[in-house]
């Protein structure tokens, strides 16, 4: 899986067809081998092939759950702890960061859930899907150590939580120039990384509007015809509506 995540796509296709039918059948018929090790090398083959084939296609379709995560979420509150921390690793992606996911829900993780990487630069998050419960200086001291076990400043690490932060706690991180971010700036972020509804003939933004026969997405661009039915997507049409309503405007 850390090979897939990380490697290109053409890298990860050459290395199945290296395994099957690299392995599976021409090494063994270039060799004249018995048809027995002939079998096995093509089960071996063929199982190595298919894992790598299979953990890509896991890869893409959880990288297509964090950008629906960023385009679909209006209630942050209703990600479990994994899924919060797809959402802001997908929103430091928008941002040019390249983003390791390295929390763990059933093993230690070191305080550290997301590692970002840009230009030479480095730096981790700890997030927390606290949305009661606010964070007290004890956790911002914890992560405070972490940094320094990683042998990196304070400023490059940033503590994200859906709930707020004690008086105490922000006080602590401004001393030592670690950046916080509550729930009232995660959902600023979310609201700003949120892609418009591109129109399908000229992918020009569309805005959404309601006609006799419900809602729908028309083009604004002068002379095209595009256009969106929303009737056969309620779940879109009910969070556009459920939106604020500076946030709509945009779309």
């Amino acid at each position: 899986m850390r090979f897939v995540s990380r490697a290109p796509g053409w890298l990860v296709l050459t290395v199945a067809l290296v395994l099957y039918p690299g392995i599976a059948l021409i090494v063994p018929l270039s060799l004249n081998l018995h048809r027995v090790f002939l079998v096995e090398a093509n089960c071996v083959g063929a199982v190595l092939a298919a894992v790598v084939g299979v953990g890509w296609l896991t890869v893409r379709i959880q990288l297509l759950h964090r950008q629906h995560l960023v385009e679909w979420t209006t209630n942050i509150r209703l990600l479990n702890a994994q899924e919060f921390e797809w959402l802001v690793g997908e929103l430091f992606r928008r941002d040019g960061w390249q983003v390791e996911e390295t929390g763990r829900i059933d093993a230690p993780d070191g305080n550290i859930d997301l590692e970002l990487r840009r230009n030479g630069t480095r730096r981790i998050v700890q997030c927390k899907r606290w949305s009661a419960r606010v964070v007290g200086v004890e956790e911002i001291r914890q992560f405070l150590g972490t940094i320094l076990r990683e042998s990196l400043t304070a400023d490059a690490g940033l503590f994200v939580t859906l709930s707020d932060f004690t008086q105490q706690a922000r006080a602590e991180a401004r001393q030592a120039g670690l950046q916080l971010m509550d729930g009232h700036e995660l959902y600023a972020s979310l609201e700003r990384h949120k892609a418009a509804e591109m129109c399908p003939l000229c992918q020009t933004p569309m805005i959404l509007d309601r006609s006799q026969v419900g809602w729908w997405f028309h083009c604004i661009a002068r002379g095209c015809s595009g256009k969106r039915d929303l009737s056969s997507d309620p779940a879109r049409a009910v969070e556009l509506l459920t939106m604020h309503p500076t946030s709509r405007e945009i779309i």
